[in-house]
């Protein structure tokens, strides 16, 4: 193969629902580009993308699959991706290194929740998108019901450029008003025969004509001109504004397919070769805003977009050589943490199938094997050069859960297993939260993470058990109460001997701290020696108080109860969750001249601050979430009933765009388990939703009696 330059390279993602025909048509640019000479299919599990065992099992793309084709002289890269919104984190990967997509739309369905969602995506992320209207060759479809669907999701960005003559088994003609001539389809290998257009189409032509040429001409004021002057844009004008509006993101072309009898599907690969933007027409941003320019001349850099382990080949890395020349036995360093790694080999990727190359020219994509601490979203440059490129933007995940191996024993192995995930798919995320003893795996969706429990019931022969996690409560105090504790245990020879008296407060922002206390009917005022503060490491504070006079309890025991104290704070009286925003005030104790020790006043300190806290009107904190849901307005009842009985508490609602409504809602994150789930169900899909953490506010008092009563049995069984 051939070294590619960058003027003769386009990046494109196929994007869409799932049953689109993605993966269908990849196989066929994957023939008409000399890379197969046969195509296979998804259903007899032959297709060159989705190769892996649990894509041919579950018969759907799970992962994003680079591709090329030799086209006229120039290399078109593609990328197959995943249909479900639980896979968009490849789709993120995808747009990262594509300059722009083909959306592939179901002639039977029209626009679909992946249609509109990714169709979003894409307007966020400014890549221009071709519509490409697929199995226009089966039973059910229809394409007038098609274009209005797509006009009225997108509308007036749909810029029709040919129409099927028939629709149907009988599909095998296309009519091109761009090129105004018929295309007759003679075989299912892209024989085409072109031909002028019929008189009985040759009016409806005229018409998709001039409203293709006023969308072409209103994208360069010349072109808009002319087009006033002299009523009509030649070819070479048209496709100039066609091009210049779908660079700008404000025309989406329409096209015809059939992708699995390669009707149409030669057409779309030129006119991609036509108006597709180059690499170079497109500046990469570094971290901090800079852009650098995709050429030849430039000093050499990549951007590592995927990892992922391979059977027969180890760690592969796949990159975009975004500057420069990448050449075989290059040494390029990671900006950031200085490694340096070698790129013994290169290859250009067909899905499963690669072909060794000696470089690949700035804005072309390939892999590398066997580079020693290479992970996604790395930079790596040759000559000094020191910037980092901007990484993957993945969306934020939707759908937590924890996880454990049902054998102990395998917990370690299962650790290992996770992380490899995480590295592989940055859209999965793996933690253990010390606090909750619990391993919290994060993704897209329940179909996201059901791709790790397939990889573990089926390669690595794991059984793991998926649970809610436990919640991160917080306990605190609303009112001031005091408490003595005496700790006394004599077992011959020195004995433990400890006595402190304490007084708690809450921390309530904008109370000012006082030393005079109402306690038992009487005021208690208290000579403050010294004072402590503590920003606890989960939130809220700790403030010390040393109240002692007369040398009740000597200085050197001062800090056994400040630990005695500490340690109750990260496992709270309640229900051992962490403690926040309380003052201690230790102002009385006895002591023994033989008996008294760290341990003793420690113990006493403990027990003490928790017979206070339990006095001081105690409370459970919950974490909560700032919740922004966007739905269509014909399911919003459901959506804010849904809510209600999550405790949400509903903050207002606004209209979006195309018939969609916003609902800003704050809920407790303890009833969001599965809501992924659940939105998707009562929405046929089509709902998103974004969230983040909100401050921490009390449960309500039956919610509290039900964790105190939950707790007392857990601890009751341990």
């Amino acid at each position: 193969m051939k070294n590619y330059q960058t003027g003769n390279i386009r990046n494109i993602a196929l994007i869409g629902s799932s049953r689109s025909g993605k993966t269908t048509l990849a196989e066929t640019m994957l023939y008409e580009g000399k890379v197969i000479d046969r195509r296979g299919s998804v259903e007899a599990k032959t297709t060159i993308s989705d190769n892996t065992d649990i894509e041919q099992d579950l018969q759907r793309s799970v992962y994003a699959s680079p591709m090329y084709a030799e086209f006229q002289d120039c290399k078109i890269n593609f990328m197959d991706t995943p249909g479900a919104d639980d896979y968009i984190g490849a789709v993120a990967s995808a747009f990262r290194v594509a300059d722009s997509g083909i959306m592939l739309v179901n002639a039977q369905q029209g626009v679909e929740v992946g249609t509109e969602i990714f169709g979003d995506y894409a307007e966020k992320h400014q890549k221009p998108l071709i519509i490409a209207v697929n199995q226009l060759d089966t039973e059910k479809a229809n394409w007038e019901s098609t274009i209005d669907s797509l006009k009225n999701w997108f509308g007036g960005k749909v810029a029709v450029c040919q129409f099927p003559v028939e629709v149907g088994p009988g599909f095998k003609a296309i009519v091109d008003v761009l090129k105004m001539k018929m295309y007759s389809y003679k075989d299912e290998n892209g024989t085409v025969e072109e031909s002028e257009i019929p008189a009985n189409l040759k009016s409806e032509a005229e018409d998709l004509q001039a409203e293709l040429m006023e969308k072409a001409a209103e994208n360069d004021e010349a072109l808009m001109e002319k087009f006033f002057d002299a009523g009509e844009l030649s070819h070479e004008e048209m496709v100039k504004g066609i091009s210049l509006g779908f660079l700008s993101c404000g025309l989406m072309p329409v096209f015809c397919l059939a992708g699995r009898k390669d009707i149409g599907v030669r057409r779309l690969m030129e006119f991609v070769l036509h108006v597709a933007p180059k690499p170079s027409d497109i500046k990469e941003k570094t971290k901090d805003g800079k852009e650098i320019a995709c050429e030849t001349s430039g000093t050499t850099a990549i951007f590592i977009y995927k990892n992922a382990v391979e059977q027969n080949l180890g760690d592969v890395s796949y990159f975009k050589v975004v500057s420069g020349k990448l050449t075989e036995g290059m040494d390029l360093v990671n900006p950031e943490n200085g490694n340096k790694e070698r790129i013994s080999a290169i290859y250009a990727v067909a899905g499963k199938k690669r072909e060794k190359v000696s470089e690949l020219s700035a804005g072309d994509w390939g892999c590398t094997v066997k580079l020693k601490s290479v992970k996604s979203n790395q930079t790596y440059v040759a000559g000094g050069a020191d910037y980092v490129f901007a990484p993957v933007d993945y969306p934020q995940a939707k759908y937590r859960t924890a996880i454990k191996a049902v054998d102990e024993k395998c917990e370690e192995k299962l650790g290992e297993i996770l992380q490899r995930f995480a590295s592989e798919d940055p859209s999965f995320q793996v933690r253990y939260a010390r606090e909750l003893k619990q391993t919290i795996l994060s993704g897209m969706g329940e179909r996201h993470i059901s791709t790790i429990k397939w990889y573990l019931t089926n390669v690595y022969k794991i059984e793991a058990e998926f649970f809610a996690p436990r919640i991160s409560y917080r306990e605190t105090i609303t009112k001031v109460a005091t408490a003595n504790y005496r700790h006394k245990k004599q077992s011959g020879g020195s004995g433990q001997f400890g006595e402190v008296h304490l007084l708690v407060e809450p921390i309530v922002e904008g109370v000012e701290q006082s030393n005079r206390f109402m306690i038992g009917g009487k005021e208690m005022v208290l000579t403050i020696k010294g004072k402590e503060d503590y920003t606890m490491d989960w939130g809220g504070k700790l403030e010390y108080y040393n109240c002692i006079v007369g040398g009740a309890i000597d200085a050197r025991f001062m800090p056994a109860i400040l630990k005695g104290i500490m340690e109750k704070m990260e496992e709270g009286p309640l229900t051992g969750s962490y403690a926040r925003d309380i003052r201690v005030y230790i102002y009385d104790g006895k002591m023994h001249p033989v008996d008294s020790n760290e341990i003793s006043f420690k113990l006493a300190a403990r027990n003490a601050f928790k017979e206070a806290f339990r006095n001081a009107g105690p409370k459970i904190m919950e974490p909560m979430c700032d919740m922004e849901i966007l739905t269509p307005g014909d399911n919003m009842g459901d959506v804010m009933s849904d809510l209600n009985g999550r405790r949400a508490m509903i903050e207002g609602m606004s209209s979006g765009k195309k018939g969609m409504q916003v609902l800003k809602a704050r809920v407790p994150l303890a009833e969001l388990y599965k809501y992924s789930t659940t939105l998707s169900s009562l929405t046929s899909g089509r709902a998103t939703f974004t969230m983040k953490e909100a401050p921490y506010q009390q449960v309500p008092a039956d919610v509290q009696d039900k964790l105190l009563k939950a707790y007392q049995e857990e601890d009751k069984d341990e």
